[in-house]
């Protein structure tokens, strides 16, 4: 791919970026949200047509015009989310769509037998004839990537193939991919876990921001420096990092670091202090367990790369995910948190990432998305007064700026920054003592960004205990009393945010620095 650029009204999603892919390699592509992965694949794949450059297939240009274009050049997609059909049986799923035929009919004796081939192939001993939904997701994995190569892919792409796998399952994929590339398949592999990236790859390209950052050996790119072509974080601060601890990653527990260990780390401070006090609290194959204290009135960042854990523990603090290990003291009570209902009765609020998927609700008004969680809380057969209703409305609507100022205007039709204080807006009217805030400033503008990170500030000294979750470090370090690090699904480290804390110390960390108590 050469100078490849993608645009969509008023964004730029990939701005003349190159990418190679070799035979017999399996090649990392690496980004935060929105660095442009999904939307390079998907130009690839001939999912979207790009607005400039050239793709090249074993020397030969190619505009794919939809994805069945691109699969019959040879190029297959395996997606985090396994699509295939449970129901069906393995032989069915590998062969679905490609089934070999006698006198109009599939030959399912043909099918079998070359499912089976398919399966030996990646040296999987299987019974094409079970069910697929009677085997793990790991399996179902493996069975997907059989069916993309039933085409006699010569490019595979992987994306996020092991975000649902633990270790003995990832080694068991990682056998197959290393089988395929012993073939001479070009495999084109998206990861968030830096430890994984590592092991498999032969290569690695950066995104950033729809922009090429480089492209880079493993061996030659300690992973410091890696985390910092991911975040932008400046390399001129974490070379000098590197030279003073001669590891490539911070020391955890340097002098001056702010790095809280042992008893401090999991809570010596008196139980009645944390309005939150979580211990061990863990999902199986989500997030390890975590200890956590949260205290009225301050705010506690998390930082870390996608993917690292940072909102698992969120969504396990609101209940939309239920721990399956562990415990969690609310306002000095034992409390199970089965659903977010549960959450709410106990004042804690939570804004999602996914601001247009999992929180605002676009062919509603601005006045029917802020009173949302305050009349759910009450029951549809207590409906709130039209006073009560506008007093509320109007209220945010002034303390957050929304613009424009017209309760009656559908959400869909406003800006991400104030799409986002509507939102903000809905938990602030139930009057929560915990506010966790997943990336809130994602994709808006520099002007609304620093009004939510001043209304943050203000919360806090409201009393109130705020959550805030960003893949801006800057971000996390300004607004932050202590700051969680979080790498592979773990909790690596706890920092007091004093003057010592730098960003390299954060970006070491996040790098691969001592996993701290």
């Amino acid at each position: 791919m050469t100078d490849v650029s993608l645009e969509f009204p008023g964004v730029k999603a990939l701005d003349g970026v190159d990418f190679r892919l070799f035979p017999g390699e399996v090649h990392a592509l690496l980004g935060e949200n929105g660095a442009g992965k999904s939307t390079l694949i998907k130009a690839l794949t001939g999912v979207y047509r790009p607005s400039g450059g050239h793709i090249l297939l074993d020397d030969v240009e190619q505009r794919f015009a939809t994805p069945a274009a691109a699969q019959a050049a040879g190029i297959s997609t395996v997606y985090q989310e396994v699509n295939l059909c449970p129901n069906l049986s393995v032989a069915e799923n590998v062969m679905l769509g490609h089934e070999p035929r006698r006198a109009g009919a599939i030959d399912w004796r043909a099918t079998r037998r070359q499912a089976r081939e398919q399966l030996k192939r990646l040296n999987l001993d299987l019974d094409p004839v079970s069910g697929l939904g009677t085997h793990s997701i790991a399996v179902q994995q493996l069975v997907a990537i059989a069916r993309a190569m039933v085409i006699d892919a010569k490019v595979l792409i992987l994306d996020e193939p092991t975000s649902s796998l633990d270790a003995d399952e990832v080694e068991r994929l990682f056998a197959v991919m290393r089988s395929l590339r012993e073939q001479g398949v070009a495999i084109l592999f998206v990861s968030h876990f830096l430890d994984q990236v590592y092991a498999i790859s032969d290569r690695m390209t950066v995104l950033r921001n729809g922009r090429l950052v480089g492209e880079y050996l493993p061996a030659e790119l300690p992973r410091v420096k890696l985390v910092s072509a991911m975040i932008g974080a400046s390399i001129e601060v974490l070379e000098r990092l590197e030279a003073e601890t001669g590891s490539g990653a911070a020391d955890p527990g340097a002098a001056g670091s702010g790095a809280v260990t042992g008893d401090e780390a999991s809570g010596a401070t008196a139980p009645e202090e944390a309005f939150l006090r979580a211990r061990g609290l863990g999902r199986k194959k989500s997030v390890h367990p975590v200890d956590l204290d949260i205290r009225a009135g301050e705010v506690i960042g998390f930082a870390g790369l996608l993917g690292s854990g940072r909102t698992e523990v969120a969504r396990l603090l609101y209940g939309a995910d239920r721990a399956d290990s562990g415990t969690l003291v609310v306002g000095g009570t034992p409390v199970t948190l089965r659903n977010p209902r549960r959450a709410l009765r106990h004042r804690i609020a939570f804004s999602s990432e996914s601001r247009r998927v999992e929180g605002l609700v676009g062919d509603l008004t601005v006045r029917e998305n802020i009173v949302l969680g305050v009349q759910a809380r009450r029951g549809w057969v207590r409906r709130l007064s039209r006073r009560r209703v506008d007093e509320l409305v109007a209220r945010y609507v002034a303390e957050l700026d929304i613009r424009p100022a017209d309760p009656d205007a559908l959400v869909r039709n406003l800006s991400g920054g104030n799409q986002q204080k509507v939102l903000l807006a809905r938990w602030l009217a139930m009057e929560p003592r915990l506010l966790i805030l997943d990336e809130p400033t994602r994709g808006i503008d520099v002007g609304a960004k620093a009004e939510i990170q001043r209304l943050v500030a203000t919360l806090a000294g409201d009393g109130m205990s705020v959550v805030f979750i960003s893949a801006e470090l800057e971000e996390v370090l300004r607004l932050s009393d202590r700051i969680v690090v979080m790498r592979d699904r773990t909790k690596v480290a706890e920092l007091t945010n004093t003057d010592d804390v730098r960003l390299d110390t954060v970006v070491g960390l996040i790098a691969g620095g001592e996993t701290r108590p």
